[in-house]
């Protein structure tokens, strides 16, 4: 559904009465669905089945329009509802077994996992005889032929557009296919994928895309894709897990500020437009072993490979000197390296469900307690191009919840030692990341939600630049406005308790924004706003969101450029560098 079928659909809602048979609060949205799901099947909660024998797994399988949603249900005629094979599989317990919550809350996060429900439930449920208990999983499936859209606007600038028709639950069968439009600043990108997690009905998973590149003249211009097979962990009793990949980009990369593409100031007068060639292959595999119950330690290693360069494009006009000083303090560092990995986790297999965090009525699953993970890799000199190495990367996160109220730590940290070839200094790629997030408890029905993060990096090979100003955690800056190696961002906000129209979600935003990007020292830029977050339960697990911003200390956009529209919070930019430094 399109950011402008929403808001005509939110309109429409708010302009007519809530039905009296409908959840009429956020808490209420899956408990109805949980009562329905009992009423059919004429069974009632069992207070304490801990350790009874399993006599029964039953299914409540809703269709995506409810007899209480306010949608037409000609609807359901046009989506496959989810087969109860499918449902069944993911179910960790067996019949004839003890019954463990710990395995009923476990099939309820796999189940969500997957992406194709609104809602999952599991209920203990009354057996036949008093010693036994069964148990009822209800699933309320998610609209599954769409056009998913990713939309990043500040004020008329459209920063990208992906438009993907996408069935992500083929014949009911969990199967995703789709294909993706993509609109950014300088050009269009058409492509394919397709997903199946359980493959030929095993517990191998295959994920596959492949797209062309062109630029918004016409002209073919490059290609991405992936491929992926692997075997998951899918349970916390799982004892290995296999993955292989491999990755390949051909394209010109533009770094815009603005609407326009960045001018680099030359030293010896003039500019440089930041864009470049980049080409990069890589291929990979790793295997894991896992050990432990509460406290879980996976290990494990694998092979790899990479080509990357980078160069200023031929046709770019830039002379010769304009073009090696472009690669010689801008660009990424071209390498090409064949190398070992080394990959060990340990973690706390602990989960809270929340709700009213992130997407309101829906339940959100948050590992609590710590989750650790160090990762090595060595190239060594196998041939005569290629660059030899060392480098280790660590990450931390430790998550606790007190009460109704969620506080997550995370770091982040990376180095590289060069052991022969060419190299600016023996020690390289020096990065640290650290990110605090507090999620109060409930005040007058919403909650605070707080932010800090700092991302600071020496020696990058890669040449990073981070833009902020915009929807990107600066809101009511221009967008890109300001640029540096490191980063400093905090965010608050009110997200109030929402509205609940016919089952759609309303609800409102206050924030203050502050953040710099820098290579020195930070300047910090204030801003506050306020904003709006539109939740649709049977269309997506994600509120829209709508900011309106105004800069403190800064430049000051037009009116209309101090407005941001996207999907998800803000909280939700952040380096990627947090989860997977290397």
């Amino acid at each position: 559904m399109s950011p402008l079928g929403f808001a005509l659909l939110a309109v429409h809602l708010v302009a007519t009465e809530p039905s009296p048979a409908g959840p009429g609060t956020a808490e209420g949205y899956e408990d109805a669905l949980v009562r329905w799901g009992l009423e059919q099947h004429g069974l009632a909660p069992d207070p304490a089945p801990e350790g009874k024998r399993l006599a029964a797994v039953e299914v409540a399988s809703e269709d995506v329009v409810a007899e209480t949603d306010p949608y037409p249900s000609l609807l359901n005629l046009l989506h496959a509802r989810t087969r109860e094979h499918v449902i069944r599989r993911e179910v960790l317990l067996e019949v004839g077994t003890g019954y463990s919550s710990a395995l009923a809350l476990e099939t309820a996060r796999n189940l969500r996992r997957l992406g194709i429900f609104a809602v999952v439930r599991v209920q203990p449920v009354l057996g036949p005889t008093p010693d036994t208990v069964s148990l009822l999983v209800v699933t309320k499936d998610l609209w599954s032929l769409r056009l998913n859209q990713d939309l990043q606007l500040v004020g008329p600038l459209v920063q990208a557009l992906r438009l993907q028709a996408t069935e992500q639950n083929f014949l009911g069968l969990n199967k995703k296919v789709a294909l993706d439009f993509l609109l950014r600043r300088d050009s269009v990108t058409l492509g394919q994928s397709y997903v199946d997690p359980r493959l030929l009905g095993s517990r191998w998973s295959l994920t596959e895309s492949a797209a062309l590149v062109f630029a918004r003249s016409g002209q073919a211009e490059g290609s991405k894709g992936s491929v992926l097979v692997s075997r998951p962990l899918f349970s916390l009793s799982t004892p290995w897990s296999l993955q292989a990949q491999a990755v390949w980009r051909v394209q010109p990369v533009r770094v815009f500020r603005g609407a326009d593409v960045w001018q680099l100031p030359y030293p010896e007068g003039g500019t440089v437009p930041y864009v470049y060639d980049a080409e990069e292959w890589s291929g990979s595999s790793l295997y894991l072993r896992s050990w432990g119950a509460r406290f879980k330690l996976d290990a494990g290693g694998g092979l790899g490979a990479y080509h990357r360069r980078y160069a200023a494009p031929r046709d770019s006009g830039l002379d010769e000197a304009r073009r090696d000083w472009l690669r010689d303090t801008l660009l990424p560092r071209s390498e090409n390296a064949t190398y070992a990995l080394a990959y060990a986790r340990l973690w706390d297999t602990r989960y809270e469900v929340m709700r009213d965090v992130d997407s309101y009525a829906l339940s959100e699953d948050y590992q609590v307690g710590h989750y650790l993970t160090a990762s090595a890799r060595y190239a060594p000199p196998l041939l005569a191009s290629a660059s030899t190495f060392a480098e280790v990367a660590l990450t931390a996160r430790y998550r606790l919840r007190l009460g109704d109220a969620l506080t997550t730590l995370s770091t982040a940290a990376s180095v590289r030692r060069w052991l022969g070839g060419e190299a600016r200094g023996p020690w390289t790629n020096r990065r640290w990341a650290a990110e605090v997030q507090q999620v109060s408890p409930k005040v007058l029905g919403g909650r605070f939600v707080a932010r800090a993060l700092v991302d600071l990096n020496r020696d990058d090979l890669n040449e990073r630049v981070l833009l902020l100003g915009g929807g990107n955690g600066l809101r009511g800056a221009p967008p890109e406005a300001y640029s540096g190696k490191r980063l400093l961002l905090v965010n608050l906000e009110y997200r109030t308790r929402p509205l609940v129209l016919y089952t759609v979600h309303l609800g409102g935003v206050l924030f203050y924004d502050a953040g710099s990007a820098f290579d020195e020292a930070p300047t910090l830029v204030h801003s506050v706003g306020l904003g709006l977050r539109l939740l649709f339960p049977q269309f997506n697990t994600f509120p829209f969101r709508l900011d309106f911003g105004y800069v403190l200390n800064g430049a000051r956009p037009p009116v209309s450029g101090r407005l941001s529209f996207s999907g998800g919070q803000v909280t939700e930019f952040r380096p990627s560098f947090l989860d997977a430094p290397l």
